[in-house]
């Protein structure tokens, strides 16, 4: 079969303008509780886009650890998309529940969490990724995977569970939304997409967008 010819017709949902919440981040959690209860396969799993220094787009997945305001995530600060960051404070984040034929799309400003957020979660991680976290010289090149597993074997041996503290170039960032886009699959690709827009007074606009 030819990439070409691989297409589902989603049928399972609709979205309309009346049926959702007036803040999208109390949308999000509605979607995102539907998607652990349909047992969506990593749920919290995200696409970060960032810009690199030669204004090229940069994208991997991350994991979502948490919503408030923002839509929190944990990496280490001198990555490459620590780096980006740094540079352009500015990122999208795209969650795709195919179970659900759903998607949702954000745009916004990211900033590092306070040192106090990012040391209670280090400290609530398991003690192996807690290592890894000390042992990875993130996005840097490495001669070999022995590097990396001798950096970590020797971390297991100098410490512990209670000796272990966050290292300074880890931690988190929250992305404060300005546009959220929640995607519904629909039949014949004419697929319901709503859109919030902040406005100047914090408030949102919400419109309904051509497939």
């Amino acid at each position: 079969m030819k990439i070409s010819d691989l297409r589902i017709d989603y049928t399972l949902k609709s979205l309309d303008e009346k049926d959702v919440t007036a803040s999208p981040l109390d949308q999000f959690k509605v979607w995102f509780d539907e998607a652990l209860k349909a047992k969506v396969m990593e749920a919290n799993a995200m696409t970060l886009a960032t810009v690199r220094h030669d204004g090229l787009p940069n994208a991997r997945i991350v994991l979502l650890k948490g919503v408030d305001e923002g839509f929190v995530f944990f990496t280490n600060y001198a990555s490459e998309k620590g780096r980006e960051l740094n540079d352009n404070p500015y990122g999208a984040l795209t969650f795709f529940w195919p179970e659900l034929e759903r998607q949702v799309r954000l745009i916004g400003k990211v900033s590092k969490i306070s040192p106090e957020e990012s040391d209670e979660y280090f400290l609530s991680r398991p003690f192996s990724s807690q290592i890894g976290a000390l042992a990875s010289p993130q996005s840097k090149p490495i001669p070999n995977r022995q590097f990396i597993e001798e950096r970590e074997s020797k971390l297991r041996d100098e410490l512990n569970h209670t000796s272990i503290k966050r290292p300074e170039n880890w931690g988190g960032y929250r992305l404060l939304a300005s546009e959220v886009e929640f995607w519904q699959g629909r039949p014949s690709r004419l697929h319901d997409r709503i859109l919030y827009t902040q406005e100047t007074d914090a408030s949102w606009k919400i419109s309904r967008l051509a497939p």
